[in-house]
């Protein structure tokens, strides 16, 4: 028996994408640009159409689960941050717009207290240190799959390097044989798991990668 919600959000996502035509590359939507190459791939975003309807595919490498577990167990060992000061933004900052009235135009930002400082410096200590010698955990390659108003969204996260339009087509081609039941993940990545070993193989990449950045962002 059908799902009356399942069709009525299909014909939702036909019709929302006959409205509204999608640029294509190579038959992909393609959000982001690959200006530099990187040593390691975190994450990504790829559309195409199949069966008259968009699949947005919102992919993971392993190694980001792994970092973002990272964070979350930073942030729940260093327990819950300072109180924010109730003005936050600061002082208002004032621009005349006729002879007696006058609109906000900027805040300024108040600086960050003492307490704050110190919270986030130890924070950042404890994610330093789980970084360096990893946590006791295991990521496996995942799949979920979700109607949306507008698409078919695929959350995926697998071991791939999407560093340019070949990569990410690649993984395109990848998500699609998976939600067309071509395939599974089992079969394209038989016994993968990510854990503390490869977090930790990977540490001189992370700095490199981390090391460009800075160096790129100061050029600017």
């Amino acid at each position: 028996m059908k799902n009356p919600n399942e069709e009525q959000l299909r014909r939702r996502m036909r019709q929302y994408h006959r409205h509204h035509p999608w640029r294509l590359d190579n038959r992909l939507f393609v959000p982001h640009i690959y200006p530099d190459a990187k040593k390691l791939c975190w994450w990504d975003d790829v559309g195409f159409i199949l069966n008259g309807y968009r699949v947005m595919v919102w992919w993971v490498h392993p190694r980001m689960k792994y970092a973002d577990a990272i964070a979350d167990l930073a942030w729940k060992e260093a327990g819950d941050p300072p109180p924010r000061d109730t003005d936050f933004f600061g002082e208002k900052q004032w621009k005349k717009v006729g002879r007696s009235r006058k609109k906000v135009i900027s805040y300024l930002m108040r600086p960050i207290s003492e307490i704050q400082q110190d919270y986030y410096a130890k924070l950042r200590t404890i994610e330093t240190r789980m970084e360096t010698g990893g946590i006791d955990l295991v990521v496996h390659p995942t799949l979920s799959v979700e109607i949306l108003s507008w698409c078919r969204g695929i959350s995926l996260c697998i071991p791939m390097e999407v560093r340019d339009k070949e990569g990410i087509s690649a993984l395109a081609a990848v998500a699609r044989r998976l939600i067309k039941r071509e395939t599974t993940l089992a079969d394209e990545f038989p016994g993968y798991r990510y854990g503390r070993e490869d977090w930790l193989a990977e540490a001189e990449l992370r700095s490199q990668d981390k090391l460009a950045a800075t160096l790129a962002h100061e050029a600017t």
